[in-house]
C-alpha cells in the first residue's frame, strides 16, 4: 500500500468512526465476510460472527437513537468517550503490520480525525436541535449515515477522492467553528450533567 492510500485509510477510518463507529465496524465486517473488501490482517476479526452480531445490534440501536431530537445529543455526549478511541484503534490496527511506531502514529492521526468529525457532528446537532421540528434532525442523521459509509468505501477504493473531500470538510469546519463551538460547549455541559456536576 502506497503512502497516499495509507493516509486515506487512516483518515477515512478515523473520520467515519467519529460520525458512526458502529456502522463502520459492522459494514467492514460484512464487506470482508462477503469478500467485497479485503481488510488489513489486524482488522479481519471484524468479520467474526460474534463481532458482527454485536456491532450490528449497536448499529441498529444508534441508527434509531440518532433520529430522536434531543436524545441524539445525549447519545453524542456519551459517545465522546467511545467514538474517538474507537477511531484511533481502527486506524492503528489498519496499518500496524507488527510496526508499533507506525501503529501509534496512525492511532494518533485516526484519533484526531475521529475527534474532528465527532465534535463537528455533535456541535452541529446541538444547533439543529434548537429547531422545534424533527425533519431537519432526521435529514442530518440520514446524511451522516450516508457520508460515513461513503467515506468508509472511499478510504479503500478512492483514496485521492477521500483526501480531497476531507480537506473540504476541514475547511468548512474551520469556517463554521464559532457556531460549532457553541454546540460543542453544550455537549460538554450535557456530559457534566450526566456526571452529576452543575452545568
Amino acid at each position: 500500500m502506497d503512502a497516499l492510500s495509507t493516509l486515506a485509510l487512516i483518515a477515512g477510518l478515523g473520520w467515519a468512526s467519529g460520525v458512526r463507529l458502529y456502522a463502520v465496524l459492522f459494514f467492514l465486517g460484512i464487506l470482508h465476510h462477503a469478500a467485497v473488501l479485503e481488510l488489513p490482517p489486524d482488522l479481519e476479526l471484524l468479520a467474526h460472527p460474534a463481532v458482527m452480531v454485536v456491532s450490528g445490534l449497536l448499529f441498529i440501536t444508534e441508527f434509531f437513537a440518532d433520529k430522536i431530537p434531543g436524545f441524539d445529543s445525549l447519545w453524542d455526549a456519551v459517545h465522546t468517550f467511545i467514538r474517538i478511541p474507537g477511531g484511533a484503534l481502527l486506524a492503528a490496527a489498519a496499518v500496524a503490520h507488527g510496526d508499533q511506531g507506525l501503529a501509534l502514529a496512525a492511532g494518533l492521526l485516526g484519533g484526531v480525525f475521529a475527534a474532528g468529525a465527532h465534535f463537528t457532528k455533535a456541535g452541529g446537532r446541538m444547533l439543529i436541535n434548537a429547531s422545534p421540528e424533527p425533519f431537519s434532525n432526521w435529514a442530518a442523521s440520514l446524511g451522516e449515515d450516508t457520508l460515513a459509509l461513503a467515506a468508509l468505501w472511499s478510504a479503500f477504493k478512492y483514496p485521492v477522492l477521500l483526501l480531497i473531500a476531507l480537506a473540504l470538510f476541514v475547511l468548512v469546519a474551520v469556517l463554521l467553528a464559532p457556531r460549532l463551538l457553541r454546540g460543542v460547549r453544550n455537549v460538554f455541559a450535557a456530559i457534566r450533567r450526566l456526571l452529576g456536576h452543575p452545568a
